[in-house]
Parts: C-alpha cells; structure tokens; sequence
C-alpha cells in the first residue's frame, strides 16, 4: 500500500504542528507544537477555546481583586493565556510546546531575560517540566545574547524570526536548542523584489534552510533547524531530512491526503563531506552582516511588528471579553478603534499588506476570504455588530 507525504516525512523528520488549535492538535498527533501572538490571538477568538480565556480572566481578576483596572487585569491574563493553551496542548502531545516571549522585548536582552524565567516558572508551577517547554525568541542580536544566559539555566530556547544565515550562525554559537528559519516569508520576499515564481530547489527560503543545517551538521553543532511558515508542501518535501519541520494544519492535511515518493533531501552524512568555510561571529561581524542582508533587515523588522499588532490585539480582546463577562458594553467603540488603527488608508477596508501581522489572525477574520477584513468582520471577531460611523 503506497504511504502518504506525512508518513514518509515522519521517517527522517519530526512533524511539529503550527497552530494554537487544540483540535487541530488532535487530528494529526504531532510530537511537539509552536504558537505565537498571532496563533494565539486566533485561536482565543474559537467559540471552542473561549472557556480558557474566561477562565485566564477571572482567574487574573480573582488575583488582582475588585480595584483593578480593565487594562490591569487583561495584563495579567496575558501571559497566562498563552501558559493556558500550553498546558492544554501539552496534554496530547508527547514533546514539547514553544511558547513566545512578548515580540515588544526583542531589543532587550534582560526583560527577555525576566519574561522567559517567568513563563517557564508558571509552567513548572503547573506541574509541567522545563524540558518540555521551548521559548520562542526573536532573532535579534539582543534575543540570542538571552537566549544564551537561559540555555545555561536549563531554560531551552526557540529562536524565531529567522531570516539570515548570519542570525543561524549566532544561535549555533549561543548554544540554543532550536532555531525556526521561516521559510515561506523569505520566498514572499524575493517574488516581491523579483517578481519571478520560484519552485522547487530553486525557492530562496529552501535554499536558505539548506545552507543551515549543511553548516550545522558539517561543524557538528547541536542546535536544531526546524523549517518554518511554509507557504505550500512543495517546500517541505524540499526539506525532507531537515531536524524538525512545523507545518500549519492545511498543510498537514494537504500532506496527509498526498500519496507520492518523498525522497530524503537533507541528510548529516552528505552535509559532512562539503566544502563549508566557517564563519567566526561576533557582534560586529553580525550586525555588518544584517545591515547587507536586505531581506533578513525588513523581514526581522517586519516580523517583530506583526507579532506586536497581534500581541496588541490579544490585549484588546482581553479587555472587551472582560468587560463583557462583568456585564460592561465597551465593545462598539473598542472594535470601532481597533479597526481604525489597522485601516491605514480610511477605504473602510483592512488588506493583508495594511495588517502587516501574521496569516493566520487575517485569515480568521477575514471570514469571507476575499482578502481584505471589513468592519463587520472585525465585529464578529470580537463579538460585538457595530459600522464606522461614516466621517
């Protein structure tokens, strides 16, 4: 009986599911699984996950008391929401959860610092051991510098935002258990700048986890390449062999439906006998080489801003999802707000260059998927019906 692309790549590659869906989760038992800001904002806006942030709301509330303010309180719950679907995916997968560290700290090696000691605190208060916890960070010269300090303490780490082979090189050197190249984001890059279409080998993001994990495996480091925000399975069937591969749900299930030959691509014997010069990285040569790397400059940059917008957003969820439990209706002017701030050019209508986030928040609210989210859209996101009030 002829195997499908998901059992074959389970072979030589450990499948990480790239979702905050717990049902999804479920479907395809994955060994580990990532979130971040954005995953995390989608799926609290599920009607299936609601009882976790209401839950991560009172309790926070519980914890702050009465006196405290909205804006306090959806602080707190913050952090522990992103803890609360951990600990949730945590019960059906066998390995591990990366959970992320606020994207606003990324140039802030000490607050990464307090923030990633506090997540893993939270966990192990929950019973869960620092072993089966990642903590994602961006990959910013201040990131890997914590990233390093934490490795050290036991606190393993996920460094994400991953453009640039001077950025690969830097966590290899900081010791960091895993690193996430993002794939997908680097070929949207270069079709923009070049306007070509890209397949196969010859798709920049490939060749970019490619280059890695050769140098990886030829220097003998031990951090791992997990291949990251995959734009279609073409790429990921280029990068069979690679350490880890996260892979949305739709691809999962493209993956899963898909029966063909999937060859190994990416093999540690093979990497072993090229001819890799080594680079020596310090913090000159690495921000000499950000600043020539045009791409990893405004995807890193571009990336941290995504995050940002969706960590914002998650705010204002909490906020009015709080407001709305304890019986206040903030949510017509909060929605009204919130779209404005995203609607850069005042036609009414938020596109997918105006988000500037990440594709799954946009894809959850924009319900209809004709690419662009409408007032209306934002409202049921947030569970209130409201429309601009024409200016």
């Amino acid at each position: 009986m002829a195997k499908t692309l998901l059992e074959q790549l389970r072979e030589f590659t450990v499948v990480v599911a790239d979702t905050g869906d717990i049902q999804a989760i479920e479907a395809f038992t994955p060994q580990d699984t990532t979130t971040n800001p954005s995953l995390i904002t989608a799926a609290a806006q599920m009607p299936p996950y609601r009882p976790i942030v209401d839950q991560t709301l009172q309790a926070a509330r519980k914890e702050l008391g009465k006196q405290a303010t909205p804006e306090d309180v959806a602080k707190l719950a913050f952090d522990r929401l992103a803890i609360g679907f951990g600990l949730q995916i945590l019960q059906i997968v066998p390995g591990r959860v990366s959970t992320e560290v606020d994207a606003r700290l990324s140039y802030d090696t000490q607050a990464t610092i307090h923030k990633a000691r506090y997540l893993i605190s939270q966990y192990e208060k929950a019973g869960i051991s620092r072993e089966r916890v990642l903590i994602k960070i961006a990959s910013t010269w201040e990131g890997i510098k914590a990233a390093e300090v934490l490795e050290k303490e036991g606190i393993h780490c996920n460094l994400t935002l991953l453009f640039g082979f001077h950025q690969a090189i830097a966590c290899a050197e900081a010791g960091v258990t895993l690193i996430s190249p993002f794939v997908g984001r680097i070929l949207d890059w270069y079709k923009k700048e070049t306007g070509k279409d890209y397949v196969g080998a010859e798709d920049p993001g490939v060749q970019s986890v490619t280059q890695i994990y050769n140098y990886y495996k030829k220097f003998g480091y031990k951090t791992e390449v997990m291949g990251a925000s995959f734009r279609n399975i073409g790429e990921i069937c280029e990068l069979a062999g690679c350490d880890l591969l996260t892979i949305s749900p739709k691809l999962l299930e493209q993956l899963q439906e898909t029966e063909a030959d999937l060859p190994r691509k990416l093999d540690p014997a093979q990497a072993a006998t090229l001819d890799i010069v080594k680079i020596a990285m310090d913090q000159a040569t690495f921000e000499k080489m950000h600043a020539e790397d045009a791409m990893a400059s405004e995807k890193l940059t571009e990336g941290i801003q995504g995050f940002t917008k969706a960590l914002e957003l998650l705010e204002q969820l909490l906020i009015q999802r709080l407001t709305q439990l304890e019986g206040q209706s903030t949510l017509e002017h909060a929605a009204e707000d919130i779209f404005r701030v995203y609607d850069h050019d005042g036609d009414g209508f938020i596109t997918r260059e105006e988000w500037a986030g990440t594709d799954a928040v946009f894809d959850a609210i924009d319900i209809n998927h004709d690419g662009r989210i409408s007032p209306d859209e934002i409202a049921v996101g947030l569970g209130a019906a409201f429309r601009l009030v024409e200016a």
